[in-house]
């Protein structure tokens, strides 16, 4: 049994842990609603922009037709954009992604296709793409921290490009779809051939950005009193029988479809973002609740031990007495 030394200096350790962890779960909160923040401001343009093209494709099904929409049957090389975290003790974030990204490889290995290239967006990913000897499109870790609307457009003008030369057959993201607070959906999503269907617009559009709490019972809660908002979607109808299109369908198509490819590489940063403070504040707010039960637990056994040795020490006071 340890003594009573040894229960306090352990009850002192786990203390101070309770304060890093409770003092990283506020961090986290704080940096989520920066995050939530963020979206909500990019949800106008992206709305807008939603309801253009879904209105133009009502009136105009076949002016989706292009290359960026055409399925190829021959794939030969493959790119895949990663989205992680910089940082660690966000539970098992990190791990599920990486985990994805395994199964997505051997997916491709097994049907013949070697040819992959990683876009790691995040150092987690980043440094297994190099443990396990994989392609690597360059180094996008700052991305991971500080999202770039711009350095995002980039990347989808470069995954454009190379999908337009052949060197890319198709192209993937892999991230966590931020719902809300309490539900990150971790996501496999088609990036190239894009799908202009009017039902496949806007169907990643289902964010409740009211709320950042993230405890078990918060859920609860939630589901519930039935708090987990949805967005209302309304179906985009055809604004009239007859565009006049200035100056031409594929000028405007060529406008229209790489702003909504940059705004899907921007808007699943941003979610992975957001899921990324989440997970951590889960996870912090978990060890915290950790502590305070083990702590309910040390406290008892040094009362106990105290106790004991309180007993004892009458004992040898009243043994002696009586030997006397």
């Amino acid at each position: 049994m340890p003594s009573l030394k040894e229960i306090k200096t352990r009850i002192a350790s786990v203390q101070s842990t309770r304060k890093i962890t409770s003092a990283m779960k506020m961090v986290a909160s704080s940096k989520l609603h920066r995050a939530q923040t963020a979206i909500q401001n990019m949800l106008p343009y992206e709305n807008l922009l939603e309801h253009i093209l879904k209105s133009f494709l009502v009136s105009m099904p076949d002016a989706a037709e292009g290359d960026l929409t055409e399925e190829r049957k021959d794939i030969k090389s493959v790119a895949l954009v990663v989205y992680s975290s910089n940082s660690s003790l966000c539970g098992g974030y990190n791990n599920n992604v990486i985990r994805k990204m395994q199964h997505a490889i051997d997916g491709y290995h097994a049907q013949g296709i070697n040819n992959i290239t990683i876009y790691p967006i995040g150092r987690k990913v980043a440094e297994k793409v190099k443990s396990l000897g994989l392609k690597s499109a360059g180094d996008f870790v700052a991305l991971a921290d500080k999202p770039n609307a711009s350095e995002c457009r980039n990347i989808a003008e470069e995954l454009i490009g190379k999908y337009s030369k052949r060197e890319y057959d198709k192209v993937e993201l892999i991230y966590h779809h931020f719902k809300s607070a309490a539900s990150q959906v971790l996501t496999r999503r088609n990036f190239l051939p894009v799908d202009l269907s009017t039902e496949k617009i806007g169907a990643y559009n289902d964010r409740d950005l009211s709320s950042n709490l993230a405890t078990a019972k918060a859920q609860e809660y939630l589901r519930k009193n039935g708090k987990a908002a949805t967005k209302s979607s309304t179906d985009a109808v055809p604004l009239n029988d007859d565009f006049i299109v200035e100056p031409d369908i594929k000028t405007v198509l060529d406008e229209l479809v790489p702003k909504a490819l940059d705004l899907i590489i921007y808007t699943a940063l941003l979610d992975s973002n957001a899921s990324e403070h989440a997970a951590r504040m889960v996870a912090m707010q978990a060890a915290t609740d950790n502590a305070d039960e083990l702590l309910k637990e040390l406290n008892l056994q040094y009362n106990k031990s105290r106790q004991a040795a309180i007993t004892n020490e009458l004992l040898d006071i009243v043994g002696g007495s009586a030997n006397n």
